[in-house]
């Protein structure tokens, strides 16, 4: 009895923790934090734009989650003192992670084969109000009318920048489009059924663990690209430090990093307001896009981007309240 309650005294109280630990709690700076790998996502586009004109998409999908997976054991080892599998829920981690992650990356990249880019993102665009939806199926979050309104007006707002940008005509394979469907479909079922997760492990073990899991799903396709002939040639050789540089950058920020921050998110504010900030991606790409490869800013698109600042922040408007899923 004595041992139990000189234990209970020596444990530490959050204000004894590291500010970092601290500040995974804090909802303010999650949300911040989410914003922030919203500019990283976009810049992602810029990157695997440019790598992907020299290399097979899948195969460099596969490389960057590869370099994901090994960052996320070593943190994992380093952070939580083990890599043990997260039991009881190993089966319904990997099962989100081959969808959310797998084949999520195959279906998107396969399909937009076969459709123009600006009718993918349209349909990617729509993964908020899936998620919405599929987080009331999952008990993870609620969802009161000015919320879905919030995500709708979001998605209008992505509809009016990529109908602006690069454009919109619904004029691809059938099949494509299917896949594209299917893609977004995956990658919000993987958002919403994975908030309950979250109440039994960290975001860095769900994110670790579904990253591995997405990362053997893709395995079999990325190494036929890589190993395909003239997939890793001269070209590439000529370009190996944009192509390494690319790998880490969307290795190590893009998917590792972003992931956990984004499921931290999700532990603090629920699926449907941290997904809804994923809007903010087609607007921060056309700013990046107009710094870096100086590409005009059209007023529509300015338009469109003040639409989705709007419904981002009637979700946000919506969301507060008690914590939609609770450690």
């Amino acid at each position: 009895m004595a041992g139990a309650a000189e234990s209970r005294r020596s444990a530490p109280t959050p204000a004894d923790r590291p500010a970092g630990v601290r500040l995974l709690g804090d909802r303010r700076f999650a949300e911040i934090a989410v914003i922030a790998v919203m500019v990283i996502w976009a810049g992602n586009f810029i990157v695997v734009k440019d790598v992907t004109s020299h290399m097979p998409p899948v195969g460099f999908t596969f490389l960057r989650y590869s370099l994901a997976s090994v960052a996320l054991l070593v943190i994992l080892r380093w952070y939580e003192g083990s890599v043990s599998l997260p039991r009881p829920d190993v089966a319904r981690i990997f099962a989100l992670g081959a969808l959310g992650f797998g084949a999520y990356q195959v279906l998107w990249t396969v399909g937009l084969q076969s459709i123009p880019a600006g009718d993918s993102a349209l349909i990617i665009a729509a993964t908020p109000v899936f998620t919405a939806v599929l987080a009331v199926a999952a008990g993870a979050d609620t969802l009161n009318p000015v919320k879905f309104v919030g995500a709708l007006l979001s998605f209008v707002g992505v509809v009016i920048v990529i109908a602006a940008g690069i454009g919109i005509s619904m004029s691809g394979s059938l099949v494509g489009s299917a896949l594209t469907l299917v893609a977004a479909l995956c990658w919000a079922t993987y958002t919403a059924f994975a908030a309950p997760v979250l109440r039994r492990h960290s975001p860095l073990v769900l994110t670790t663990w579904a990253t591995i899991a997405g990362t053997t799903v893709m395995a079999p396709i990325g190494i036929a690209q890589l190993l395909a002939p003239g997939a890793l040639g001269v070209e590439q050789t000529e370009q190996l430090l944009p192509i390494v540089l690319a790998v880490a950058y969307s290795g190590l920020l893009a998917a590792a990093l972003a992931n956990v921050i984004v499921f931290n998110g999700v532990r603090l504010l629920g699926p449907t307001r941290i997904i809804t900030l994923q809007s903010l991606v087609p607007a921060m790409a056309v700013v990046l896009a107009a710094i870096f490869l100086l590409e005009p800013i059209r007023p529509v698109q300015v338009v469109g981007g003040a639409i989705i600042i709007v419904g981002v922040a009637l979700t946000r408007l919506a969301s507060r309240g008690p914590l939609a899923v609770r450690r």
